[in-house]
């Protein structure tokens, strides 16, 4: 599996790919039929710093899409994709390991679900 890099954000004004959104509901009509919104559910048992997503076909991370927060253990965010497809995911725990899970089809999952070392989509 190739390595992605990790790029500036200022790269990526052009390319923005996500923005922070409702969660799933009734946003297909908009995409095509394909609702591209999602949750990011930590159900580990540490805080995530980083987190990561970018079309399956790209070969960057872009930018974190936590900033400056964290996503504690238990809690929930909802997302937004520019469009509907695949998607890969990284995430960066706050002990400095990381998982990633790739090409996950935002039509089919809505839910990005960290569990203690992975990454499952639903």
């Amino acid at each position: 599996m190739p390595r992605r890099r990790l790029l500036p954000c200022t790269l990526f004004l052009g390319l923005a790919t996500c923005a922070p959104a409702q969660p799933p509901g009734d946003g297909a009509a908009a995409s095509g039929g394909c609702d591209p919104r999602f949750r990011v559910v930590n159900a580990s048992g540490l805080p995530v710093e980083r987190l990561f997503f970018s079309p399956a076909n790209l070969n960057a991370w872009g930018a974190d899409q936590l900033g400056d927060r964290m996503l504690p253990p238990g809690r929930t965010l909802g997302f937004a994709a520019a469009n509907p497809g695949a998607y890969d995911f990284r995430v960066v725990w706050t002990n400095g390991q990381a998982a990633e899970l790739r090409a996950v089809n935002l039509c089919t999952a809505s839910n990005i679900v960290i569990t203690n070392g992975s990454l499952n989509a639903s």
